[in-house]
């Protein structure tokens, strides 16, 4: 399976699954996952818990990175965090924005999430940014 066109991120990372739900798409690339949430959607604990189970059978027991790719407008409540940063597979997560509110949005957001955490403008610094917190194969 190729990359997403809109991904723009080099060939070397190749593109393993699609995991779209009402409320969100995920791609699986490798240990990197990438999310994008829908227009207007509430992203919480209650409406993604079975999403974030259904990836984890996705990935296994590998380590993993997640970045939020932040193309739409929706909510979410950062407390919710606590419970994403309990997956001990998970490294770290970047969100991607190429607009400044939601970048700013974002570095309020990190307050609420106790592992590596990091915001960038595009997914390729994301992605090289991931590839530090995952063991070389």
């Amino acid at each position: 399976m190729r990359s997403i066109e809109h991904h723009r991120i080099p060939d070397k990372y190749h593109l393993d699954h699609v995991y779209e739900t009402e409320i969100l798409k995920a791609y699986i690339y490798g240990r990197i996952v990438v999310v994008e949430a829908h227009e207007g959607v509430t992203i919480s604990y209650k409406t993604a818990f079975s999403i974030l189970l259904a990836g984890l059978r996705l990935i296994g027991s590998r380590k993993w990175v997640y970045i939020s790719n932040r193309i739409h407008s929706y909510s979410l409540n950062p407390n919710d965090y606590k419970y994403l940063e309990k997956v001990p597979t998970l490294k770290g997560m970047a969100v991607v924005s190429p607009e400044h509110d939601k970048l700013k949005s974002a570095l309020v957001e990190r307050n609420f999430f106790k592992k590596p955490y990091e915001t960038f403008t595009t997914l390729e610094d994301a992605f090289q940014w991931a590839e530090a917190f995952l063991p070389k194969k």
